[in-house]
């Protein structure tokens, strides 16, 4: 599977997004946070991410404090968070249970095990 354009949303449409997304490599991670939201994850890179209703969102740290979990006050969905890759490339982990469409337990996700992170 190649790229595809997607758009995508919390669950009230406070916070609305477009992203370029290659669902072939979607994972699901077994990290405290991941395994309690139940996201299916799929990354990119930050400028392939653009905010389309972008309504004010909290921030949530943990663990090292590297990853901007952001999810809507409103309905409290986190839809995507901001990260950087190990070589500083800023990127984007969106919430593919978020995007318009797409049905993300009918993907062949890869588990990934971020509790040992």
């Amino acid at each position: 599977m190649t790229k595809q354009h997607h758009t995508g949303s919390c669950q009230c449409g406070a916070i609305a997004f477009e992203v370029d997304l290659d669902l072939s490599q979607t994972v699901v991670c077994n990290c405290s946070r991941c395994r309690r939201l139940g996201s299916v994850l799929a990354f990119a890179p930050r400028e392939e991410f653009q905010l389309t209703k972008d309504g004010a969102t909290t921030e949530y740290l943990f663990n090292k404090q590297q990853i901007e979990h952001r999810f809507c006050p409103v309905c409290g969905i986190e839809a995507y968070s901001f990260g950087s890759m190990p070589d500083g490339t800023r990127m984007v982990a969106v919430n593919v249970n978020c995007l318009d469409d797409v049905d993300a337990r009918s993907l062949d996700s890869k588990p990934v095990d971020g509790a040992s992170a």
